[in-house]
């Protein structure tokens, strides 16, 4: 699968702490069955073994619904369970290296906070981008919410898709319109939600009027 703007409407990324004791397959069910065509993994807290049996679940389960499968920092995860791509932080390995580790046909995304690293990921071969904080987020502590401006400035100065990330949710959703972003990604407002499938369905349908 190649990420394209038309497909980027909602991309979802894992997190046990928020999933209400639902196994990582049942999350995936959920929100692969209600539409969702691009879901990453990102977890922080598991040891490496249990960290690899579950992207080996979410590869199985992303094949059956023929979606794209991520996987957040672990070039090495993304390698042994056969991911579409890896997504890279700034102090992560560069697009660069996990283009050379992965290959030409693999999907590289790049965390970028500002114009000037939209532009070097967008050198280094990356094929989207992930832009933000946009909100205050729980999910992540150690990072800066920047501008609506911020993120149509990233928009405009790379020829690829850009997802906007970090506490987005239904009730400022909305507020990201017209930044010239290809979608938003989304953790709490999915995750945290009783019906997986009616939060994703919702959300799908405000990301269309962005």
């Amino acid at each position: 699968p190649v990420i394209l703007p038309s497909e980027t409407d909602l991309y979802a990324l894992t997190d046990s702490e928020l999933s209400l004791g639902r196994s990582v397959e049942e999350v995936a069910e959920a929100l692969l069955g209600a539409g969702i065509r691009i879901l990453q993994y990102r977890e922080k807290n598991l040891k490496d073994g249990a960290k690899l049996e579950e992207c080996r679940i979410l590869r199985r389960v992303t094949e059956k619904y023929h979606a794209c499968f991520m996987v957040d920092d672990h070039v090495d995860l993304a390698m042994i369970c056969h991911a579409d791509g890896v997504h890279v932080g700034q102090d992560d390995l560069s697009a660069a290296e996990a283009r050379r580790l992965l290959g030409p046909d693999k999907i590289i995304g790049v965390s970028a906070h500002n114009v000037a690293e939209a532009k070097k990921a967008f050198a280094d071969g990356a094929d989207y981008l992930g832009c933000g904080a946009m909100f205050t987020t729980h999910t992540k502590t150690d990072t800066n919410v920047i501008s609506r401006q911020v993120l149509a400035d990233v928009c405009a100065s790379v020829p690829i898709p850009v997802v906007a990330i970090g506490g987005i949710h239904r009730e400022n959703l909305l507020q990201l319109a017209g930044c010239g972003e290809a979608g938003i990604a989304v953790i709490s407002a999915i995750f945290a939600q009783p019906d997986i499938e009616a939060a994703c369905r919702e959300l799908r349908e405000m990301v269309r009027k962005l």
